[in-house]
């Protein structure tokens, strides 16, 4: 590929993000990684408990995925629009926990060891969901 074609697609993406997030920092790293392992150890978790892959659910954990992105980047412009820095952590520090929940119950589902405590906090916080 065309070195100057390479530079513009990179720049164009950079811009974007930019755009979308602001000022990137560890915490939106963080996040970004957590969606990755939480996709992946759902896949891992499925193909564990023998129920197979399914692209329907597939479609629907990445659209989820995109849409918490998306409150993400909406919460970045109305941190811009009242001047704060908070809206978008507090939106970030949000998801990041259910991911961090989800992770949690993927590796359940794959066998990996869980204390107790975790397993009766998982438990209590998907009845509260219902």
């Amino acid at each position: 590929m065309n070195q100057t074609i390479f530079n513009t697609i990179c720049g164009f993406i950079g811009a974007a993000a930019t755009f979308a997030f602001g000022e990137w920092n560890q915490l939106l790293t963080i996040f970004l990684i957590t969606i990755a392992i939480d996709y992946f150890s759902g896949i891992a978790a499925s193909v564990k408990e023998g129920s197979g892959l399914n692209s329907q659910v597939g479609f629907w954990g990445l659209a989820k995925k995109a849409l918490m992105l998306l409150i993400i980047m909406l919460a970045h412009h109305m941190d811009l629009l009242f001047h704060t820095d908070v809206i978008m952590s507090g939106a970030i520090y949000f998801y990041l926990a259910n991911e961090l929940i989800s992770i949690t119950e993927n590796y359940g589902r794959i066998g990996l060891p869980l204390p107790d405590k975790v397993k009766q906090l998982i438990s209590a916080l998907k009845q509260k969901d219902r």
